[in-house]
C-alpha cells in the first residue's frame, strides 16, 4: 500500500527530480497550479529546491505519497507566517501522479495534513483551487467550506483565465 509521510530536508534535496516529475506531471496535465504550459523538470526542481528553507526552518511541511518505488503525491501545509495567526495554515501544492489518481491518494494525504495541522494546534486551515476542478470537488467532499469566488483569478497552464474557489476548514 502506498505510504503518506513527511519528508524531511534531507530526504526532499535527495528527491527533488521524483518532486519536480509530480509538478511537471500536474502542470501537463491542466492543474493551474502556479505554473504554464511547457513546464520543465529543471523549473520543477527550482521550486522545490525553493521550499527546502521552509521545510528547515519548520514552517513547512512537505507530505508525500511514497510507492515504496517513486514519489506519486504531494501537499505542502505552510504555516501562517504573521504573529496573530499561530493558529492558521495553508495547504498548497496538493498534486497526485495522473497515472495513479482515483486511487484515494488525494483523500488519505489531505486527511494526513489536516491530522498533522491539528496536532500542531492548527485550528483553521485555508486553501485555493481552480473552480470546478478535481480539487475543488476532493475539497467539497472533505468537508471544505467555500469562502467565496475569484474570476479570471489565474491562468490555466494553456493561458485561458480560470476562476479559483477559496476554502477553509475549522478543525
Amino acid at each position: 500500500m502506498t505510504a503518506i509521510r513527511v519528508l524531511d530536508t534531507a530526504e526532499a534535496e535527495a528527491r527533488l527530480g521524483e518532486l519536480a516529475d509530480i509538478l511537471v506531471d500536474a502542470v501537463a496535465h491542466g492543474a493551474s497550479v502556479n505554473f504554464m504550459a511547457g513546464f520543465t523538470r529543471d523549473e520543477g526542481r527550482v521550486f522545490w529546491r525553493n521550499q527546502l528553507s521552509g521545510l528547515a526552518a519548520g514552517d513547512k511541511h512537505l507530505f508525500v505519497a511514497d510507492d515504496g518505488a517513486r514519489l506519486v503525491a504531494t501537499a505542502l501545509l505552510m504555516d501562517a507566517p504573521q504573529p496573530n495567526a499561530p493558529h492558521r495554515a495553508e495547504v498548497g501544492k496538493m498534486l497526485v501522479l495522473s497515472t495513479v489518481r482515483r486511487q484515494g491518494l488525494g483523500r488519505r494525504l489531505l486527511a494526513a495534513v489536516e491530522d498533522a495541522a491539528r496536532a500542531a494546534g492548527r485550528t483553521l486551515l485555508m486553501l485555493d483551487t481552480e473552480s470546478g476542478s478535481a480539487g475543488d470537488r476532493l475539497y467539497r467532499a472533505c468537508g471544505w467550506i467555500e469562502i467565496g469566488r475569484v474570476p479570471g483569478h489565474a491562468f490555466r497552464p494553456e493561458g485561458r483565465l480560470a476562476e479559483t474557489t477559496l476554502f477553509y476548514k475549522q478543525l
